[in-house]
């Protein structure tokens, strides 16, 4: 028996983000209905007038600082389940405590709030991120059971002197540790269950220019249309996920009745910088990402024909090729196969819709 079914409320937080606008997208187009948390009128406002179509199956409420006690108690109520994306990305923080504060407190305080007025919530699905498996330097496919206890570990020895990517990566792992814990201490007294996704690092959200695209956006952005120098390509890569795979993934840890209690690493493969480059010039169009074999992401920009982006006649090659310091970090998502029933989207309709996106909003 499905946990939701369409016709049901969903709470969806930080409503206005890059993961979350496609998040509540997808549970309107499956016939949810959704109340998406945002921090003021003026985001709100965006999204009201963007979900118009759907009347009154959206709708906004203000949570103006998720750090606060108490600050979801009024929007849990008369949910059938929440969707937690809201958490802070970016690799600019001054301060540890900029990243982890709202992170912890608010995934707690959300689970808080739905402990005490969420009578009708069956499920929570927190969004986590493989930041809070993998750990940086280590050459091993990774799965559920990993924890990223060195990004911990250099956050409480260097403090506010630590790395942005550390910061980030110590937020979350810290956040999905106090979620967990959270649960496992109270759930033989809670009315829901919690399922937490990883996503890896992944334009329709609320963008008003090119300086306005967030964090994981702006560096495939800078990957494919700029150009860089040989080192940047030779960045260890990572693995990958289409957001409306991340979107779509929501939605069936929501329904899916086995991902109650369940850490799901979602992830369509892996990448190197180059990949996204390469394809336009060797004309592949038939591409499997599932295999442990790498697809050159620069190079997938080059393969596609018709161009998506003719704006860029002469998209920059970057250096054919080259190859990365290091392995890209990889993970085991046999788990969301199993239990989600995920497909992906592959790199060549990733790279195809996302510079068609660029190309009709001029960039």
């Amino acid at each position: 028996m499905p946990t939701i079914v369409p016709g049901d409320k969903i709470l969806v937080s930080g409503a206005n983000g890059y993961i979350a606008f496609w998040v509540v997208r997808r549970f309107l187009e499956k016939g949810y209905a959704v109340r998406g948390a945002v921090r003021s009128v003026d985001k709100g406002k965006y999204l009201e007038d963007y979900f118009k179509s759907y009347g009154d199956k959206f709708e906004t409420v203000i949570v103006e600082d998720i750090t606060k006690e108490g600050a979801f108690d009024e929007a849990v109520k008369g949910v059938d389940a929440i969707a937690h994306t809201a958490s802070p990305f970016y690799l600019h923080a001054a301060s540890v405590d900029e990243l982890i504060n709202p992170a912890v407190n608010g995934t707690v305080g959300i689970l808080k709030s739905a402990q005490k007025n969420g009578s009708n919530v069956k499920r929570v699905v927190v969004t986590s991120s493989t930041a809070s498996i993998l750990e940086a330097g280590v050459d091993k496919v990774f799965t559920e059971a990993d924890w990223n206890e060195l990004a911990i570990r250099e956050v409480k020895e260097q403090g506010d002197a630590a790395l942005g990517m550390t910061k980030y990566r110590a937020s979350k792992t810290l956040a999905e540790k106090a979620a967990w814990e959270f649960y496992n201490k109270n759930k033989a007294s809670l009315k829901w269950d919690l399922a937490v996704l990883n996503p890896p690092f992944p334009a329709i959200h609320e963008v008003k220019n090119l300086d306005a695209l967030n964090t994981s956006a702006r560096q495939w952005y800078n990957a494919v249309l700029v150009n860089q120098d040989e080192a940047f390509f030779k960045i260890q890569g990572s693995s990958y996920i289409d957001v409306r795979d991340v979107a779509e993934a929501h939605t069936l840890a929501l329904e899916k009745e086995a991902a109650g209690g369940e850490r799901i690493i979602i992830s369509a493969g892996t990448y190197v910088w180059q990949d996204w480059r390469k394809y336009y010039q060797s004309n592949i169009h038939d591409i499997s990402l599932t295999t442990e074999s790498l697809v050159y992401i620069v190079d997938v920009a080059h393969s596609l024909s018709p161009s998506p982006i003719p704006s860029h006649p002469n998209l920059p090659v970057g250096y054919p090729g080259v190859r990365a310091a290091k392995p890209p970090l990889k993970y085991n998502a046999s788990k969301a196969e199993r239990i989600l029933g995920l497909k992906y989207h592959n790199k060549m309709e990733l790279a195809r819709d996302t510079l068609a996106d660029f190309e009709k909003r001029g960039w």
